[in-house]
């Protein structure tokens, strides 16, 4: 095991690093680049670029950059207590694996920053000039990329630390845009709800209604960009496929309804609450029995762990009011989810896919005081294509979907694709350090997550730049490991391409 990469990442999972909260890391590198004497600048929206000379001998060679990112995905159990905002990621060793306790580990791009502070730091490395730049925000919107001035960088050549596959180059990634729709709404009474459902406001609301609980857990979850061809289930998905299939035969009140966490990340955890009538108490037992043996059918080779209970709850004092909770479950149904559509240029790849990431509950603040209150309903869904028009195309299938139930769609500003270039002199000098290394040769894909590489290049369209990374699985769910032999083998890769420049 390389211990100085690992040193390093061990301290940088004590520095709290969640998406637009990346103050404290890029204050950690600043500190390390003063520590070692290294050249180190923080731009206006926190990325850090440290620069350092080449070593004796490299002089005339053209520099490289190394880049990766700050932020981390924040996912954890349910049933685990922890603060991303304070708390250190605990990691633990587990055969070969580096893992988290019950939360995600950071593997994210914390061990890309570990393997570049590491190589620069190295006296016995040789190697031309480097500039590392390290980003915030990658994960929720590459920000941080899209705020990186012209000018900052130098060199022409870029390798990006943010692939999580053994022996793999990446020359390409998809183009991504994120989807946001609110569905704003008047909350009813339980004696109210009655009323609009079955007009039989003489109904005794309590002594007619049983109140439960419905929830999906246990899934994998993933990388919305990596993980979604896998055949992993959606918990956001399985939720309001059983609330369809109940609504349109029960008188069914739904008091919320809330599942996933990131736009990035598979959705593993999702619940509802929902009020029946006591006549349709057996019968919606039943059906969710039935509901049950489906969802084992279709996904249970994959989700072995999947759980989907159902239990009596307390009687919620509000409901959304009958009929737009029943177009909110039927738009729903209809946002699409998953992978679309696979390449036609590179076998393998998944071209189009969109993933429904979240659906939350809250109470509108906005309102002036006085105003009866308004409840929100927001879903977050995330778009991502190799083709613009593809992207696009698929952005407006979301909002049409959506806009049955939501009054308010809105579409982020999206982030462009990295196109191959398979003739890339960068490409062959970084196969080359692999076969040199490994007497085999290395895969060289393109990649259906986003990476900053496209909006690197549309302020620096000269860079040549590949994408490495160690072995990693379940990144951006509390299930993400870390290979340690797979780092071992990347970092000296990356320190073989540096002495080949």
């Amino acid at each position: 095991m390389n211990q100085k990469v690992f040193d390093i990442f061990a301290e940088i999972c004590k520095v709290p690093r969640p998406s637009k909260h990346e103050e404290q890391i890029s204050r950690w590198l600043q500190s390390f680049a003063a520590a070692h004497g290294i050249e180190c600048v923080a731009d206006e929206a926190m990325n850090v670029i440290m620069r350092v000379p080449a070593t004796p001998g490299y002089e005339d060679h053209e520099g490289v950059i190394l880049q990766a990112h700050m932020d981390m995905v924040c996912e954890k159990n349910g049933d685990v207590t922890h603060d991303f905002m304070t708390d250190p990621i605990e990691t633990y060793i587990d055969g070969e694996w580096l893992k988290a306790k019950g939360t995600t580990l950071g593997g994210d791009d914390g061990i890309g920053i570990s393997m570049a502070l590491a190589a620069i730091t190295d006296p016995e490395l040789p190697h031309p000039a480097i500039e590392c730049l390290f980003t915030v925000d990658e994960e929720t919107g590459l920000t941080g990329a899209m705020k990186l001035q012209n000018g900052m960088l130098r060199h022409k050549r870029l390798i990006n630390l943010d692939s999580e596959d053994d022996g793999q180059i990446f020359i390409g990634c998809a183009g991504g845009i994120d989807t946001l729709a609110k569905m704003h709404y008047e909350p009813v009474s339980v004696s109210e709800a009655v009323c609009q459902r079955s007009g039989l406001c003489s109904v005794s609301p309590q002594g007619g209604l049983l109140a439960v609980k419905l929830r999906v857990s246990g899934l994998l979850g993933g990388h919305s960009g990596d993980d979604i061809n896998k055949g992993r289930a959606n918990a956001n998905q399985i939720l309001v496929w059983f609330l369809a299939r109940i609504m349109p035969q029960t008188e069914v009140q739904l008091a919320s309804i809330n599942g996933g966490n990131l736009r990035n990340a598979i959705a593993r955890e999702a619940e509802a609450v929902i009020a029946i009538p006591m006549a349709f108490k057996e019968q919606i037992r039943i059906e969710w029995n039935h509901f049950v043996a489906q969802m084992e059918q279709v996904f249970g080779a994959v989700e072995t762990d999947m759980r989907l209970d159902l239990e009596t709850t307390d009687m919620p004092e509000t409901f959304i009011p009958a009929d737009k909770a029943y177009r909110l479950v039927m738009a729903l149904c209809e946002c699409p989810h998953g992978m679309i559509a696979m390449s036609h240029d590179i076998p393998g790849l998944v071209e189009t896919s969109t993933n429904l990431a979240s659906i939350k509950m809250y109470e509108d603040t906005s309102l002036p005081c006085g105003e009866s209150r308004r409840g929100v309903v927001e879903i977050n869904t995330s778009q991502r294509s190799s083709k613009e028009s593809a992207k696009h195309h698929l952005k407006w299938v979301v909002e049409q979907a959506l806009s049955m139930a939501c009054d308010e769609v809105t579409h982020g500003d999206g982030y462009p694709g990295w196109t191959p270039n398979p003739s890339s002199p960068l490409l062959d000098i970084t196969k080359k350090a692999y076969i040199d290394l490994f007497k085999s040769e290395p895969k060289v894909l393109a990649i259906h997550a986003g990476l900053e590489c496209g909006l690197f290049l549309e302020k620096y369209p000269y860079l040549d730049m590949v994408s490495i990374g160690p072995q990693m699985y379940g990144v951006h769910s509390p299930q993400e490991r870390l290979s340690i032999p797979s780092t071992d083998r990347c970092y000296a890769w990356l320190c073989q391409i540096l002495k080949s420049l």
